[in-house]
């Protein structure tokens, strides 16, 4: 192993090529009748085998262990690189064509055809204008075609210091034009046989047999002295095969194809973009011992496990070393095989040879495998196992976490839902990775660092980012309501449906369900969440004394009692409170029923027509806004046109009607109904959804503002020139329950898909850039002393934070000694 100082780029010049090229590559023919790889062929093995049981002539390696060799094609005449035109094109007007010096004076000026002197201030030679005809072709100022080999010539009289001033670093000038073009190792454009028993090249391959062909066609109508328009014809075509190689996707010029039709792939494009080498196999890579599989919940399982499916259990393995310990074990996982689980896929005997276990092979395995000396087996996935799961994109650490196996029937991934926070998951057709650590010390440092429950608070605010939600806030909603009670039956069966066996209940006939959930909560803990509000809840020495538990107390970023808990007691407490409570919730609202329709939106006929009365009243006052404004009454706001002052008085106006409007109906649609309960305990949705549904939509906007596009003077064509009512902008004063008339459904989703339209738009540009952020932020580091360094030792900040509060061990980035202390 060696250090590297430094990495230099620069340009490859002929001489390198014919330095590091084992072999002059001459011939087109790549194989012979044989089937053998033709001497001097662009599948020569001096160049690198990749046939099994084949060695390597020029460094003795088999294949597999040779990484191949260069070679090198001299061309009958150079060619530009295609790469670098705009360079030669600079090089040769900015330098002058007598004495070759810069010709330019300010050196910090830009390249540009303007900033051209008429001569040059070294000899005072007129200067030439030269032009680039895509990609490749340079004209001078009487339109005569400048060749490769001319061009050359005038570049190997530019100086260092000129070449430099004009972007040529790492090289010299001369060496943008090609005349010795190297020839990749076999192994990096390796060929694949086919079923039929055909070999099929790689597109290189097929490039570089082109450029062979062209090549030695050139070269005998050179020697024969053919027409010049033949010979420049063979150059031309030369250039076009050696530019397409190295770039296959130019304006201008037809790209070269395979026989079947489909664009060859270059150089540039194996590198570039997304499928590109760095991206797609150096930053990141497809691994072994990973699954992949769509995603559905599984409130039955704790927050700590993830199902996996018998299939993907089957094939995914972990290594163990055979002790005495586990011969037992060992044993029968042999027996059992690959086909039945758990099983054994493969065994390691002592001289380090890979078995794969089969029903032929089984019985002399069982028979010579011993503890110790050196046998290994890769047994099959078993219930607690510790992987890695992530979904992506992974915007966060806690994108990727470690999970306990249960190992279930079926074909998906199954999850916790109050997981599904962190992980930004819904089961909606979502798919999610899963990975094997294949070491001890990987898979402690997995359960240590990585497991769901130490992620129960986030690193940005320092609250929890898992909780429950959903059914689950409901069901304890519901549980914990003031004058709810249970027989003292109903309460054991209640608890033994949720796995709970041990508990012993209070003395006495009934059980309210606050009883019931105190005795998840532990004996020291005392909190007030909402206090002075009308849901004030208390707990007071682990017992639930008022309030009704919600989303403030339980869920994801809200979870007061989780985030105590956290502090007061650590992660092991709140994964138990999260897998119990949340079962005793779902368990409860199953067994209550829960399911929503129209008769929940419905209010009193006696509210209906508040409701009615307060929406004309608003359109009569809105009217009254637009005519104050059309008599000319109205006063603009300071720093507003008059427009847009009638413009924020309407919205004013309307907007404040839906606020009434949800008051009324918060005081009129019955509180033990679906809706009211799922929006009041922040379940799902809010009261402004209820609103919608039940009282009116309300004012339509696009990009914050009225709908005011459309046709000329008006919206849309029901509507009279230069109207400005409500319903004309936007105003939809129906409610879902009663539907909408057409010129307000139309409003409605016009509003909507521009909603739409902009989060999809704002998803794509945060993505992108989240991706440059965590690319130039991937190496810092808190080191033991509390600066964050980058990967050189450079010190980015003295103090982590500059506060040196790692939010996920405080209380909301408020850290406390109490805390400290802990």
């Amino acid at each position: 192993m060696k250090n590297i100082e430094s990495i230099d780029f620069g340009i490859l010049s002929s001489e390198k090529v014919q330095r590091m090229a084992v072999k002059e590559i001459t011939k087109a023919e790549v194989y012979d009748a044989d089937g053998y790889p033709v001497e001097d062929g662009v599948m020569d093995p001096a160049l690198g085998v990749i046939d099994p049981g084949m060695t390597c002539p020029t460094d003795g390696q088999r294949a597999r262990e040779t990484n191949g060799h260069f070679g090198m094609i001299t061309l009958s005449r150079p060619v530009v690189h295609v790469l670098h035109n705009k360079k030669v094109r600079n090089l040769l007007r900015f330098t002058c064509h007598e004495c070759h010096t810069l010709a330019i004076k300010d050196e910090n000026k830009s390249l540009r055809k303007s900033n051209m002197p008429k001569e040059c201030p070294e000899c005072g030679t007129e200067t030439e204008d030269v032009d680039l005809d895509k990609p490749y072709t340079y004209y001078d100022e009487d339109g005569e075609e400048l060749k490769p080999e001319d061009i050359e010539e005038r570049f190997e009289k530019i100086s260092d210091e000129a070449a430099a001033t004009l972007g040529v670093e790492g090289g010299r000038p001369e060496d943008l034009i090609i005349s010795h073009l190297p020839v990749p190792p076999v192994t990096m454009r390796p060929s694949i046989t086919l079923e039929t028993g055909e070999r099929s090249e790689d597109d290189i391959t097929h490039k570089l047999v082109d450029i062979i062909r062209i090549n030695k066609r050139l070269q005998n109508n050179i020697e024969i002295e053919a027409p010049e328009f033949i010979i420049d014809d063979l150059h031309e075509l030369l250039q076009y095969h050696v530019s397409t190689l190295f770039y296959n996707d130019m304006s201008n010029v037809p790209p070269a194809r395979h026989r079947s039709g489909r664009s060859l792939k270059s150089l540039i494009e194996r590198v570039q973009g997304k499928e590109g080498r760095f991206r797609q196999n150096l930053i990141g890579k497809r691994v072994n011992f990973s699954a992949r599989t769509v995603i559905s919940p599984d409130p039955n399982i704790g927050i700590n496990e993830v199902g996996v499916p018998y299939e993907v259990a089957k094939k995914l393995t972990i290594k163990r070393q055979v002790s005495e310990d586990n011969i037992e074990d060992v044993q029968k996982w042999i027996e059992n095989g690959k086909e039945e689980h758990p099983g054994v896929n493969y065994v390691f005997q002592p001289d380090g040879r890979r078995r794969r276990v089969t029903e032929e092979n089984k019985e002399d395995l069982l028979e010579t495998i011993e503890p110790g000396e050196g046998w290994e087996v890769e047994r099959q996935l078993i219930d607690g196992d510790v992987v890695l799961f992530n979904r992506q994109p992974s915007l966060h650490r806690m994108s990727i976490m470690a999970h306990k196996v249960r190992v279930l029937p079926y074909r998906t991934f199954r999850i916790n839902p109050n997981v599904c926070a962190p992980y930004n998951a819904d089961f909606d057709g979502d798919e999610m990775n899963l990975h094997v650590p294949q070491t001890e010390e990987s898979r402690a440092e997995a359960e240590e660092l990585l497991k769901v429950q130490e992620h129960v608070k986030s690193p940005k605010t320092g609250g929890p980012i898992i909780g429950m939600l959903q059914d689950y806030v409901s069901g304890l909603y519901l549980l914990t309501q003031e004058d709810l009670e249970l027989s003292r039956e109903k309460a054991f069966n209640l608890l033994a449906e949720a796995g709970e066996h041990e508990k012993s209940l209070p003395e006495g006939e009934t059980i309210t369900g606050r009883e019931l959930v105190s005795i998840f909560i532990p004996d020291d803990i005392s909190i007030t969440i909402n206090e002075g509000e009308a849901n004030e809840i208390v707990i007071e020495d682990g017992t639930l004394e008022k309030g009704v538990l919600e989303e403030d107390a339980l869920s994801d970023y809200g979870g007061e009692i989780i985030q105590q808990l956290k502090i007061e007691y650590g992660s092991d407490k709140v994964a138990e409170f999260l897998n119990r409570v949340s079962t005793i919730g779902a368990v409860f609202l199953t067994r209550r029923g829960f399911s929503i329709s129209i008769d929940d939106l419905e209010v009193p006929d006696e509210a209906t027509a508040d409701i009615r009365g307060l929406v004309d009243q608003t359109v009569e006052d809105a009217e009254e806004v637009i005519g104050d404004y059309r008599s000319g009454e109205m006063e603009p706001i300071t720093g507003k046109t008059l427009e847009e002052t009638r413009e924020i008085r309407v919205t004013q106006t309307l907007n404040e009607v839906f606020t009434d409007i949800g008051e009324i109906i918060r005081d009129n649609v019955d509180e033990e109904s679906s809706a009211y309960i799922m929006a009041d305990s922040g379940a799902r949705g809010s009261m402004e959804n209820v609103t919608t549904m039940a009282g009116l939509l309300g004012q339509n906007s696009v990009r914050s503002q009225r709908i005011n596009r459309g046709y000329k003077e008006r919206t849309t064509s029901h509507f009279k020139r230069g109207e400005l009512s409500p319903k004309s902008r936007g105003f939809v004063a129906s409610s879902i329950l009663e539907g909408l008339d057409a010129q307000e459904m139309f409003f409605h989703q016009m509003s909507q898909r521009k909603a739409l339209m902009d989060k999809s738009l704002r998803t794509k540009t945060s993505g992108y850039m989240y991706r440059r952020l965590s690319n130039s932020l991937q190496d810092l580091t808190v080191r033991e002393d509390q600066t964050v360094r980058n990967a050189q030792d450079d010190i980015i900040q003295f103090r982590a934070g500059e506060d040196g509060v790692d939010p996920q061990k405080s209380d909301r980035g408020i850290i406390s000694t109490e805390i400290e202390t802990n």
